[in-house]
């Protein structure tokens, strides 16, 4: 009868704690339906490069994270928000999650990409609750959209609408600085790889960021409907770029040296933006690959150096 008694007692403890437990979580929308998670998440392992810069951007420094594309670390442009103590495992590359590594640091929150498959997102699922943002078609502001779920996710959601509200009023007035000036005009973005340089849509995340100055955005035509850069190109069609300003990525050192040897070249420095001393290179990990508050700050810093000396 004892044993029996003792036994109750625990079942009714037992549906309390879960009682409890499900009153302290927050349900949120993803790609995958509603998903429970923890009102204070405390071990956070981020699968993507926006997911990492809105919870840094709200204080909260994930366990782990993925590489940055290009890269064997994350972005450079992030290591000002961290310090060795507190730093990130790397639990993968961009394309290539390594499951164990994420396992191995007990996640009670994963922040993953729109682009993660389903086969992926059943795995991590199973190790902690997993949060994917809707894929959506190719945009400026999709970033605005996945660093408020992630911040929802995260119980920061003021903090984060907060960054948003930062960046936009930051934008916004350095538009008017740079209108004022008469720095503006047109610009366009290229990401110099070994093969040939690539340019790059007018609806991403960093072109966004050069619009929002008051700056027109164009690809010349040579980008598909959706796509997110052009085919590689030859220097001489590179010439159809007619912007005020040319924005040069580099994702590494292999890209910075293929630049290097086209400014070497009679078709570069006869671009008319290369004549007007309008080039303006720029971290190809930050202008091509991240999104989030912090790297749209960062931006925005480029931008105003280039602009606004």
């Amino acid at each position: 009868m004892l044993h029996v008694t003792r036994l109750a007692a625990a079942m009714a403890g037992l549906t309390t704690l879960l009682t409890l437990s499900t009153a302290q979580a927050a349900s949120v929308a993803t790609a995958h339906g509603e998903v429970e998670v923890p009102d204070s998440p405390e071990r956070v392992v981020t699968l993507y490069e926006g997911a990492l810069d809105a919870a840094l951007a709200v204080e909260v420094t994930p366990v782990g994270a993925v590489t940055t594309r290009g890269g064997d670390g994350v972005a450079r442009y992030i290591e000002a928000y961290l310090d060795e103590e507190t730093r990130p495992a790397i639990v993968g590359v961009v394309r290539e999650i390594n499951l164990e590594a994420v396992l191995a640091e007990r996640p009670d929150l994963i922040l993953a990409a729109p682009q993660l498959s389903d086969e992926q997102y059943t795995l991590l699922s199973k190790i902690a609750p997993t949060v994917v943002p809707e894929a959506r078609e190719l945009a400026p502001d999709n970033w605005q959209q996945e660093a408020r779920l992630f911040g929802e996710a995260l119980g920061r959601e003021e903090a984060l609408d907060s960054a948003i509200t930062e960046v936009e009023e930051r934008a916004s007035a350095l538009a008017g600085a740079i209108a004022e000036a008469g720095e503006g005009g047109s610009a366009n973005l290229v990401r110099w790889m070994p093969q040939g340089p690539l340019v790059m849509s007018d609806a991403l995340f960093s072109t966004g960021m050069l619009a929002a100055v008051g700056l027109e955005v164009t690809d010349a035509g040579l980008v598909s409907p959706g796509g997110a850069h052009s085919d590689p190109l030859s220097l001489e069609n590179l010439s159809r770029l007619e912007g005020d300003w040319l924005f040069l990525a580099t994702l590494n050192e292999e890209g910075d040296q293929a630049l290097d040897a086209a400014r070497q070249s009679a078709a570069f420095a006869r671009l008319p933006v290369v004549e007007n001393d309008r080039v303006v290179p720029v971290d190809g990990q930050l202008w091509t690959s991240a999104s989030g508050p912090l790297a749209a700050q960062a931006i925005l810093d480029d931008i105003e150096a280039a602009l606004l000396p």
